[in-house]
């Protein structure tokens, strides 16, 4: 423990000196432009600026993707700052002193033979190299670059919510793809703008060399009394050795440029790709040895060089044939070997007991509407479906599978639930569903159907017909719209069916993150995850959102020390968001709502019955068709915005069970959930009609 705390300790002290390091790093560059430095100093200074440009040329040639050096457009200005500033300090001491230190001294006399003809011209050529080859085109593939990456991104984003759609991919790994997008688009923004760097260090190195010339040249001959020749001979080697000393290490640094905006993404280094793809062919390789051999032979060429190259390469073919040879075995081998493994192993069929959350299985005329590259987008509204979901239900709505299924018809799709079907629909690919909403003032022609949300009498119509419809008052919606409309009623539906523990434990810890204090209370030791999904199923169960969860928690925190039975837990939870679920069915600040006669409610208490399973109704089924006679008469006979009755708190959730499968719409609330603010108007009262 000492051991991890002390390497802990040592990894912050060491940030935090590289952070320093780098801070007076800078200053010194700063600082260097204005103070003068001694020879030996700018010595020093030189070759760490030569040492530096070839470890980024180094690292640029290792890496295997421009982001893993994404710190390189700033150390790119870091480094032609700093040799900018050793250009002002060199032309300083060559000035003023006439001794700018060794190495530009070495550069002058050694390098290019104390010739200051030879050295203009290699400098010149550096220059060029640098400045019209290397920086010139650097530049331009990193605007391409940078261009195409950010015209690439919506369309890597819509490919990432596919795969997240599809299963392919988990949240966590969408996220990453998504950051990894935003880091490459910065980088080769960046980048853009980073390459003019390279750009004005050319430029700037040429200035400065005329300007250490024509300075040195007035120095020399009207300060110093030289003559032509003298000041010519000292100034202009000194002058040259500076030019390269700065220009090298500035080759470098752009030809490094240009690797990493021309890199692309590989899992290996640069020399390993190149050798593997410039000398992985052997046919290839023989072919160049043959033609390479003959223009030794024959085309009045020196025979020797031609010879012994042509003599490599016929070796290197031979070489890099009997190599895949053997690879080609080897993997042969490799691979009956595996056969003869999977053969002796026992089938596995846990894949084949898995089952998903939910899915959609589609005919194949329905492909389209999933394909991106016909302009199908039933992904993207899956998507928007799943964020609506967790906005209004508050529930975590499973990865939505989508498969062609054959055996269906071509415009026929299905909706399974745990691999159960809960649903099925068919939608015309190339029409238009036109809706009567109850304002149609003529009718079109079109194919009838119905619509599979909920049940409307609708029409099918052409592309041609559309329009029409329109002005003729139907509410008109495309084919995507219609399946994506009907798979959210269905979600809402079931979605207590895809609450299960796995999704109440990761709500809970999303809870956790910022109420830490009320989940460690309840879970687990008051309640057990699976007692809270039931309470939560039993909300979702009746159309209550659980959005609101921690109101939920501490609900149940309050309570589960009294009880632990979910029914009544559940009635609780229901007063604690009363006035979250009169705003779900108030219409102009008002409830209307049925009223239960005494009789009635008399009878429902009367046929309660608690067992350890929880609450059970044992209601005589004459009573119980009578119930459901009345209920049905109240509801047509009084007009309400929702069919929504008030019971007292004892027999609401009974009513509830009793009234689910034969009333399914149905609300049902009691006393304790309208909140005190809220104006109830009972349009009428479910009267006892039932005879003894």
């Amino acid at each position: 423990m000492n051991m991890a705390k002390t390497g802990i300790s040592l990894q912050q002290s060491v940030g935090r000196l590289s952070d320093l390091f780098v801070v007076f790093a800078v200053v010194l560059i700063v600082v260097m432009m204005v103070l003068p430095l001694p020879p030996f100093m700018l010595d020093m200074l030189l070759a760490v600026n030569i040492s530096l440009s070839l470890l980024i040329l180094l690292i640029a040639m290792n890496i295997r993707e421009a982001l893993e050096i994404s710190v390189f457009p700033s150390l790119l200005l870091i480094t032609t700052l700093f040799r900018l500033a050793l250009s002002v300090s060199s032309t300083r001491l060559i000035l003023l002193t006439g001794n700018p230190g060794r190495i530009i001294i070495a550069f002058g006399d050694f390098v290019v033979g104390g010739n200051y003809v030879v050295g203009f011209v290699i400098f010149l050529i550096l220059v060029v190299v640098q400045f019209i080859v290397i920086t010139k085109g650097a530049e331009r593939v990193a605007e391409v670059a940078a261009r195409f990456t950010l015209d690439a991104m919506p369309g890597k984003q819509m490919s990432i919510d596919a795969d997240l759609n599809s299963g392919l991919i988990t949240e966590s790994e969408a996220r990453q793809r998504r950051i990894q997008i935003a880091r490459e688009a910065d980088f080769y923004g960046s980048m853009d703008g980073a390459a003019k760097f390279v750009k004005g260090d050319a430029i700037a190195g040429i200035i400065i060399i005329v300007i250490d010339l024509l300075g040195g040249f007035a120095i020399g001959m009207f300060q110093k009394g030289m003559d032509f020749s003298g000041a010519l001979s000292r100034y202009a080697l000194l002058t040259v050795g500076d030019g390269l000393v700065s220009q090298i290490p500035a080759l470098l640094i752009s030809t490094a440029t240009g690797i990493i905006v021309t890199r692309g993404a590989s899992e290996n280094n640069l020399g390993r790709d190149v050798t593997q793809q410039l000398f992985s062919h052997y046919q290839v390789l023989g072919t160049a040895a043959v033609v390479v051999a003959l223009f030794g032979l024959f085309g009045g060429l020196p025979k020797l060089p031609f010879l012994m190259l042509a003599a490599s390469l016929g070796a290197l073919s031979f070489g890099v044939r009997r190599a895949e040879k053997g690879q080609e075995l080897e993997e042969d081998a490799a691979l009956e070997q595996r056969q003869l493994e999977e053969s002796r192993k026992p089938e596995s069929l846990v894949s084949l007991l898995q089952v998903d959350q939910i899915e959609l299985e589609i005919g194949y005329s329905l492909i389209p509407l999933v394909d991106e590259a016909q302009g199908g987008d039933l992904l993207d509204r899956i998507s928007m479906i799943r964020r609506q979901c967790a906005i209004e239900l508050g529930l975590l709505v499973p990865v939505i599978r989508i498969r062609d299924n054959l055996q269906l018809s071509p415009d026929e799709y299905v909706v399974k639930i745990k691999g159960i079907q809960v649903g099925r629909g068919e939608i015309m690919i190339n029409h238009y569903l036109a809706m009567d909403a109850g304002g149609v003032t003529e009718q079109v022609p079109g194919i009838p159907t119905t619509e599979p949300a909920f049940g409307l009498q609708a029409l099918w119509v052409d592309a041609a017909t559309r329009e029409r419809a329109e002005y003729a008052g139907y509410t008109v919606v495309d084919p995507p719209a219609v399946l994506a409309t009907h798979l959210t009623e269905i979600i809402r539906e079931h979605s207590y069916e895809l609450l299960g523990r796995q999704e109440v434990r990761a709500l809970l810890d999303g809870a956790r993150e910022n109420y830490p204090a009320v989940v460690d209370e309840l879970v687990p030791d008051l309640l057990t995850v699976g007692e809270v999904q039931k309470v939560l199923q039993n909300l979702l169960r009746e159309g209550v959102p659980i959005r609101n969860l921690v109101a939920i928690l501490e609900t149940l925190a309050d309570l589960a020390p009294v009880t632990r039975d979910a029914d009544y837990l559940t009635e609780y939870v229901r007063e604690a968001l009363g006035r979250q679920i009169c705003q779900m069915y108030q219409e102009n600040g008002a409830l209307s709502v049925l009223t239960l006669s005494p009789e009635w409610e008399e009878e429902i208490a009367g046929s309660l019955e608690h067992t350890d399973r929880g609450l059970s109704v044992a209601m005589d089924p004459r009573i119980l068709q009578t119930l459901y006679h009345a209920l049905g008469q109240a509801l047509e006979e009084y007009v309400m915005p929702y069919p929504l009755i008030l019971v007292s708190p004892q027999i609401r959730m009974a009513l509830k069970r009793l009234t689910e499968r034969a009333l399914p719409r149905l609300i049902v609330m009691s006393y304790n959930e309208i909140s005190p603010d809220v104006q109830v108007n009972a349009v009428g009262t479910v009267k006892w009609n039932h005879e003894g």
